[in-house]
């Protein structure tokens, strides 16, 4: 990427970040109300021309239901009868929503940080942003700031908070027409000067009222705002460093400086690597609440564990997406995804906070083996049971405990070691600890 100015932001990851290794991502929005969209697959899997018009996230309803024969356009059409958008943020009650349980479900899941969206790409802020009227949680629908209920809930949990913010997209300010295409995502966004300054007042605006630790932005950053000086994206640093010592910036603004890198579900994939990165996803395929998804698109509590093994042992953070229902609740398959990895990190979260990742040995798919390091340990994450060999590295001593079991009989011919190890204490993979 040329040089713009913004390389004087470079600086060391904080360490709280690299330490976390799991949060949680929040989409919960008017799109909550209608939650529907078609389960197509994976971002990253589903062909770009099938993609748009079957979009299967469905906070991009609104878009989805602009492109005239979607079948969300005939369905929007034939059930509301082509109602505005907007009748949705009038209809979103948030009457079962309590954010103490919310983050006391997030701690008891073993999450570091949480990031719920401030303003998606239909442009409904969830809290009293300036200069969106009554287009916002405060004046309608919740009634209510829904940020700040969230962010003094974790706060109050000791877990990090962070904030999504959509500076790329925003369907509410313009006459734009919908996007059909990937390359549409980038060329179908305001880019002007009072989109710039509008961006600009909400994200000092966050950064006053809750000093987020994470800001993360989406898809890109009006172009306007790319510069330096006053009302700039700099400007936005600037005021963030200053308030936030230890504060992170995602890589989606498009300018040359970020803390850390994205990749989501199958796409972006080569932004996993360097010193921070982190994949995001959803339970199921979508970001925010999906009626439609079944247990065929869910990920199970073992494939979800295993998922956030797998990016740990590759140096990454897993941001793990939940939708809650427009009335704020969480959907059943998804507590039990969170608690079941909460149960599992109970046990075995030695091998994951606070490590990085170890290449003195091999990942295996048979047996399942993923390796991760701390400063005094080598651990073999391994999702099988029974008498098995497979490579190991070199350590200093070759005895080796199961977290939460007992010590194992370990035998080395060559490269191979073998053991023995019974049924996990948790659902999910055997934690191996060898002394370095």
């Amino acid at each position: 990427m040329a040089l713009d100015g913004f390389e004087r932001f470079d600086r060391p990851v904080p360490s709280w970040f690299k330490k976390a290794k799991f949060g949680i991502f929040i989409h919960w929005g008017a799109y909550s109300v209608p939650a529907w969209a078609e389960p197509k697959g994976e971002l990253g899997v589903v062909p770009d021309d099938i993609w748009f018009a079957h979009n299967p996230y469905a906070e991009w309803y609104f878009n989805t239901i602009r492109i005239e024969g979607s079948p969300a356009a005939i369905r929007h059409r034939d059930l509301y009868r082509n109602a505005p958008y907007d009748d949705f943020l009038d209809q979103w009650q948030t009457d079962k929503f309590d954010p103490r349980s919310w983050a006391e479900l997030f701690k008891k899941a073993g999450a570091q940080y949480v990031i719920p969206t401030t303003k998606h790409h239909d442009g409904i802020t969830l809290w009293d942003a300036p200069g969106t009227g009554t287009r916002n949680t405060v004046a309608r629908g919740p009634k209510r700031d829904l940020i700040a209920d969230i962010c003094d809930a974790v706060r109050e949990e000791g877990i990090k908070f962070g904030v999504y913010y959509s500076g790329g997209l925003d369907w509410s300010v313009s006459t734009l027409p919908p996007i059909t295409l990937k390359e549409h995502v980038k060329g179908i966004r305001p880019r002007d000067a009072a989109y710039a300054m509008y961006c600009h007042q909400h994200l000092i605006d966050l950064i006053d009222r809750y000093k987020p630790d994470i800001l993360w932005n989406d898809i890109e950053y009006p172009d306007f705002g790319k510069h330096q000086g006053e009302y700039s994206l700099a400007s936005v640093f600037d005021h963030f460093y200053n308030n936030v010592q230890e504060g992170l910036v995602n890589d989606r603004w498009c300018v040359s400086h970020s803390d850390y890198t994205t990749s989501e579900y199958q796409h972006r994939l080569e932004m996993e690597s360097g010193e921070a990165w982190e994949n995001c996803r959803g339970i199921g395929f979508s970001f925010g609440y999906n009626q439609v998804e079944n247990e065929s698109h869910y990920q199970s509590v073992e494939s979800a564990i295993r998922h956030l093994v797998n990016i740990v042992s590759r140096g990454g953070n897993l941001l793990l997406n939940i939708g809650p229902t427009a009335s704020g609740e969480i959907p059943d398959f998804q507590r039990v995804v969170l608690e079941g990895i909460g149960a599992w990190l109970s046990v075995n979260g030695s091998a994951i906070y606070g490590s990085e990742a170890y290449t003195g040995a091999p990942s295996s798919e048979t047996p399942w083996i993923r390796w991760t390091q701390n400063e005094n340990n080598v651990f073999a994450i391994i999702d099988q049971v029974g008498q098995y060999s497979f490579e190991a590295p070199l350590v200093s001593e070759l005895s080796a405990s199961v977290f939460g079991g007992e010590m194992l009989s370990v035998t080395r011919e060559g490269t191979l070691i073998s053991m023995n190890i019974s049924a996990p204490v948790a659902t999910g993979p055997i934690v191996v600890s060898f002394k370095k």
